[in-house]
């Protein structure tokens, strides 16, 4: 399949999702932008989830125009540049808000110094490991179990 006829293929869908759901263009681009940036930071909880997210959902965007340019092309109807920079726009706009109040959105997780563990001097291979973020609650827990056996 050559790069044309995927650029074909995509416009036909595009148009049939508009055709479907009756939304305008700049409004898809908007709901498929906070869609795949939702996805990917629910299946990428872990540490620099929200900068991949943001970083795939500018993929996509640059690479959905650079295929209506190349469908375009192709038709001999090449829009101006302005008109794709704004579809790009539309697209990272929530994707980069989110971005920026993400660190704010995850809420993270703290010892307090009262749950810290105990450590034994006369047993040095009994070391536990430092809290990192999802797993603390699972780790105040084997805290709370150890401080109550040595007490």
């Amino acid at each position: 399949m050559t790069l044309i006829e995927i650029a074909s293929l995509f416009e036909a869908r595009k148009g049939s999702v508009i055709d479907a759901t009756g939304l305008d263009k700049d409004a898809l681009h908007i709901y498929f932008g906070l869609a795949v940036f939702l996805a990917v930071r629910l299946l990428w909880r872990w540490r620099g989830g929200w900068v991949v997210a943001w970083l795939l959902v500018l993929a996509m965007a640059c690479g959905g125009e650079w295929l209506d340019l190349t469908a375009e092309h192709s038709n001999s109807a090449i829009q101006p540049d302005a008109a794709h920079w704004h579809d790009i726009w539309n697209t990272m706009f929530w994707p980069t808000v989110l971005l920026f109040v993400g660190r704010w959105l995850q809420p993270r997780s703290q010892v307090p110094v009262d749950m810290a563990p105990a450590r034994d001097a006369a047993s040095p291979d009994e070391v536990t490991p430092p809290i990192s973020g999802d797993d603390a609650p699972a780790s105040l827990g084997e805290y709370a179990e150890r401080r109550l056996e040595q007490a």
